[in-house]
């Protein structure tokens, strides 16, 4: 059983109440407090201290200060004026009643704290979502600025790129038309020509006429008889030559597969594969592979090679049957030390350079090329001389393919010395 605290002591104001409770031979720190308006008790065992109040405190602003193996409390009047005594005295009945009511207001103040602090935390969390929205809000809008910003440069380099393109035209036709014009002023003066020749002919014949008359020449009656045609009229002939596609003569041509050559590249400009998400939000001009190829080869120049490789890409997965795409990203792997995949794309340039013709020799070899410095930067020394060997049969008077040859073929052979 608790004993209680006896020799406590308080004080009193108009407006508090001050109270002294020794706690001595315990530890002071494990003392429970407890306290509403009407109710003070500590318990710190083996003592308890319990007191019913004269009148109502605040308790929210009360305080309890513990030290000194002693509890002291100042406890706020919620009306000023002066008790005449600390204690109610009450039975037990009532003391019950009192205790009871306190642990249902410190019970009902416990509920409201808690759904008061969780209204709290439902309002951080609130708050902490709306600034989280607008953050992702800025986000998506500066998103979206930056591609109407890409989608506003594309347009310029687009009309730009058409701009050249008709610029470029202009000057075709302008060519074709002074050609024209000097071939037209040509064949008026062959036509002035001829026609004076015929005048020509025309004042000799009577001359000789009028000469037959005066001498009386024997031969005057059958040239009156005879009904001499009218000299030719001037005209023009028109020539026209089979056209050639290729620089090649006739008889030194392989008709067969230049033919069929020319019969894949038109197969592959006709290939077109516009099924595909990513041109969704492109304008019809730049759906166009030819268009992403010169964007391809604009950043390849800046050095801007992974910009390059997704120019490419997305034109190679518009058109897959064209050959500069693959060799041209073989290159910008080449660049990025992507050994395996610039070899894997010249290997495909190959396979579409087929069959092969004088048009796509350039190709060719520069396929053979890349291909052989992939290996040969691989260590493949005598895969990579085999491509450089392919290489110089297209052209064998090239010096700088010719000498890397010749390297190539000397650290083969000083490998070959140093493993024996």
């Amino acid at each position: 059983m608790p004993l209680q605290v006896s020799n406590y002591s308080w004080q009193q104001t108009s407006t508090a109440v001050f109270i002294s409770v020794p706690l001595r031979g315990v530890s002071v720190r494990d003392a429970d407090v407890f306290c509403t308006e009407n109710y003070l008790k500590v318990n710190c065992p083996p003592f308890l201290f319990e007191v019913f109040l004269y009148a109502p405190i605040d308790d929210e602003s009360s305080k309890a200060k513990i030290g000194n193996n002693t509890v002291v409390f100042t406890l706020h009047k919620k009306e000023a004026a002066m008790w005449e005594t600390l204690s109610l005295s009450v039975d037990k009945e009532m003391m019950q009643k009192i205790r009871e009511k306190s642990i249902l207001q410190a019970q009902e103040r416990a509920k409201e704290a808690m759904e008061a602090k969780a209204v709290a935390r439902r309002e951080d969390q609130k708050y902490t979502l709306n600034v989280m929205m607008k953050i992702e809000e800025e986000e998506r809008k500066k998103i979206e600025d930056m591609k109407e910003n890409e989608r506003i440069k594309a347009t310029k380099e687009l009309e730009a790129w058409k701009e050249c393109q008709r610029k470029a035209e202009e000057l075709k036709i302008i060519q074709r038309e002074e050609k024209l014009y000097h071939q037209e002023k040509q064949m008026e003066e062959k036509r002035k020509k001829l026609k004076h020749k015929c005048l020509s002919g025309n004042s000799a014949s009577k001359n000789f006429a009028t000469k037959g008359r005066n001498s009386g020449n024997i031969f005057f009656e059958k040239l009156k008889e005879d009904n001499i045609p009218a000299p030719r009229s001037v005209g023009s002939i028109k020539i026209s030559f089979t056209p050639r596609v290729f620089p090649t003569a006739l008889r030194e041509s392989q008709v067969a597969e230049e033919e069929e050559w020319l019969h894949k590249q038109a197969e592959a400009r006709r290939a077109m594969n516009t099924d595909i998400p990513e041109l969704y939000d492109l304008k019809e001009e730049e759906k166009n592979p030819e268009w992403l190829k010169d964007k391809g080869n604009r950043l390849f120049a800046t050095e801007n090679y992974l910009a390059a490789i997704n120019a490419y890409n997305l034109a190679i997965r518009l058109n897959n049957r064209i050959p500069l795409l693959y060799l041209n990203r073989a290159a910008c792997h080449l660049k990025l030390k992507n050994l395996h995949k610039a070899i894997e794309d010249s290997s495909k340039a190959l396979e579409i350079l087929t069959p092969p013709v004088a048009d796509n020799a350039n190709a060719r070899m520069k396929a053979h090329i890349r291909r052989g410095t992939a290996f040969c930067q691989l260590e493949l020394y005598v895969e990579g001389l085999q491509d450089y060997e392919a290489a110089l049969k297209i052209d064998p008077s090239n010096k700088i393919v010719q000498n890397d040859a010749e390297k190539i073929r000397n650290i083969i052979q000083g490998t070959e010395l140093e493993s024996k």
